[in-house]
């Protein structure tokens, strides 16, 4: 049917769909980032009402969500808890929470939580040291690692072998790895190190797997030492010596939550008790960091990301 060009038109929109994403629904409860959420989904270890869930499947209050088993009390969804910690991770630690081969973990050595858990915003593979940080929420996470915000990863690198003029440039104009295109953004030579054993400090833009080490290894060097020293706003400083964690205070926390684009929100009041417990766990860390066992290391570990 034709209508009068001066006729108003009336559109007809369809309905919102109910309900919320089961994987942003998790995030903000903080059970885990949206791309973990998403890819517990696709394992099949998440169920709404006794059923396996679906990715992208929307879910209401009423609804009964389980992970590997264990309920998800959703009358914590208003309640936002967004505690943020920085860790100086070791070498020979992995970023796991459970490990099969028995290596430790950069968990074991976190404040305990009463409730939720531990959010690892970008990974370290094994050999790799430096900055991790943790988070209590969900949605905090999943800003700082989607690609759309921008958070760049800084690293600063020795590498063993000649590194020419020619090989920064191709490594800035973008070399072409097994798993795609990929460049730095930035290299800058650093003061330490001469001869074939070299220090420089790089960035990326994305946090694929073992990306820092494959784009030298690209232009025939090794890279013998590697260790983060930025995420996006949070740098690395000498103040967090290896192995010990800090916990951000609230305008540090408000910072970072404005630079995600998100509203700040007041950190939990902790009980007198609770705080002198965190405060004896950061005493204890800030002793020099026992020498680990091989706890069946193994030779060849699996790395899991730069």
């Amino acid at each position: 049917m034709n209508t009068h060009p001066n006729e108003p038109q009336i559109s007809e929109e369809a309905p919102a769909p109910a309900g919320e994403k089961l994987q942003k629904v998790l995030a903000r409860l903080g059970v885990a980032s949206r791309r973990d959420a998403e890819q517990w989904i696709k394992e099949g270890r998440i169920k709404v009402n006794g059923l396996v869930a679906n990715l992208g499947q929307r879910v209401m209050r009423r609804d009964a969500i389980s992970v590997d088993g264990q309920p998800v009390k959703q009358e914590e969804q208003n309640a936002v808890m967004r505690r943020v910690i920085l860790y100086n991770k070791p070498e020979g630690e992995v970023c796991t929470r459970r490990d099969p081969e028995g290596r430790p973990t950069v968990f074991e050595r976190l404040p305990r939580l009463a409730s939720g858990r531990w959010i690892n915003i970008g990974r370290l593979d094994i050999n790799t040291t430096g900055l991790l940080i943790f988070t209590t929420d969900g949605e905090l996470a999943n800003r700082m690692m989607h690609p759309s915000n921008n958070m760049d990863r800084e690293y600063a690198v020795r590498v063993r072998g000649e590194v020419t003029d020619e090989m920064i440039e191709n490594l800035k104009n973008g070399v072409v790895l097994e798993d795609g295109p990929a460049k730095f953004t930035d290299i800058q030579a650093a003061p330490e190190g001469d001869g074939f054993n070299r220090w420089f400090h790089c960035v990326v833009m994305e946090g694929r797997n073992r990306e820092v080490r494959r784009l030298w290894e690209s232009q025939g060097v090794v890279v013998s030492r590697l260790k983060r020293v930025r995420f996006g706003p949070v740098f690395l400083t000498s103040a967090l010596s290896v192995g010990r964690w800090r916990e951000l205070n609230q305008a540090e926390v408000d910072l970072l939550s404005k630079e995600c684009g998100l509203t700040p929100v007041a950190l939990p009041n902790l009980k007198p008790k609770t705080r002198e417990k965190i405060e004896r766990q950061e005493k204890r860390l800030s002793k020099p960091l026992p020498r680990r066992g091989n706890r069946n290391r193994s030779r060849n570990p699996r790395s899991t990301r730069d």
